[in-house]
């Protein structure tokens, strides 16, 4: 796995694990009963993006490390995964 391989996997482990993230501890507007006029009551009031981003990158880089490893050992090839997508028929018979 080159350089460029590692960060775009790196990327993807982020935002997946950000977007997951996201909704965990919300506070709405409609939670705290303080709904500002011409807002819909679902908006976030304390949405905890700092701590999330933090929390993100700690998780993604053991993801990532974790990913990586079975990548890089070769565990786990990308032959292995077409084997598994498309199996080949050992039945015997021909035709």
């Amino acid at each position: 796995m080159g350089v460029v391989s590692g960060l775009v996997l790196f990327a993807i482990i982020w935002f997946m694990t950000f977007f997951v993230a996201l909704p965990i501890r919300v506070q709405t507007q409609g939670d705290l009963k303080d709904v500002v006029p011409g807002t819909h009551a679902g908006a976030p009031e304390h949405h905890h993006l700092k701590k999330k981003a933090l929390w993100t990158t700690f998780v993604a880089v053991i993801l990532w490390c974790i990913i990586a490893g079975i990548i890089l050992s070769g565990w786990i090839s990308v032959d292995d995964i077409e084997r598994w997508l498309h199996p080949v028929a050992t039945s015997g018979t021909s035709g």
